[in-house]
């Protein structure tokens, strides 16, 4: 069976973040994943998790100003050492917090900034990271996001972060593969996950439209959730919706799936 992760950032959004923790455990859910632990410090979410016991899936590495619109610094020439901090920030939060896989988020391309350039900036980021995640034996993942929910965002198809995997050339690189993202870009979302699979790391998942939970929108997730299973996918899906409701009540095609009866 396909295992699951909640999305702290998303869901249980009624109470403080480290709060979140422990209503995923009561849920149902063993793993949580999240945008960023930063602002709350490390020992604060080592204590919430250790006491939800929950496993950690993944967070991203730093972003930049996230509260004034930036989503990712990786193709900025002039933040290059602000990267690599975050990097080496992101690694110690990891180690002590047992999550094997940390997200690179590229950014949005200023009006200004050449793609040429932009590309050039984000292949030696990449391979920096890489290279630095590498010593503490974690995967990097890099994800494509669709240019309606976030206009300007450099990465947009699996396309793209495959050309920029195979030009970095290395090893611990994967792609985060989030359905909801690809549906708006590029469809396809079983054939290309067929095709992709050895690259593909991790999994998020929300409807579309509205980027709700599964079932709510035009995605068949019944037939979704067959074809990853068939492909032997063993690794976590992170639940990266909008909750319609209280998130417990979103929760009900989750509660189906896992008696057999999901239909979504």
């Amino acid at each position: 069976m396909l295992k699951f992760a909640a999305n702290l950032t998303m869901l249980y959004t009624d109470v403080p973040f480290l709060e979140r923790f422990g209503r995923a455990r009561v849920s149902g859910f063993d793993a949580v994943e999240f945008l960023f632990p930063y602002s709350d410090g490390l020992d604060a979410v080592t204590t919430v998790a250790r006491e939800a016991a929950v496993t950690i899936a993944l967070f991203n590495l730093p972003a930049g100003d996230w509260e004034h619109g930036e989503r990712g610094i990786a193709i900025l020439p002039d933040r290059r050492a602000e990267f690599r901090a975050g990097v080496a920030e992101a690694i110690r939060y990891a180690t002590a917090l047992g999550v094997q896989r940390l997200n690179c988020l590229a950014g949005r391309r200023p009006d200004d900034l050449p793609e040429v350039e932009a590309w050039a900036v984000l292949r030696d980021n990449v391979r920096y990271a890489a290279d630095e995640l590498a010593k503490a034996h974690l995967t990097l993942m890099l994800e494509p996001i669709n240019p309606y929910d976030i206009p300007g965002f450099f990465l947009n198809r699996t396309s793209e972060v495959i050309d920029l995997i195979r030009e970095v050339g290395r090893s611990n690189i994967q792609i985060q593969y989030d359905i909801y993202h690809l549906q708006r870009t590029q469809g396809e979302i079983i054939g290309t996950f067929r095709t992709l699979r050895e690259h593909i790391g991790h999994i998020q998942i929300a409807d579309n439209p509205g980027r709700h939970q599964p079932g709510t929108g035009e995605l068949n997730y019944k037939r979704i959730f067959s074809a990853l299973d068939e492909a032997g996918y063993t690794g976590y899906i992170g639940l990266e919706y909008i909750p319609q409701g209280r998130t417990e009540d979103s929760l009900e095609w989750w509660r189906l799936y896992q008696n057999g009866q999901f239909a979504g």
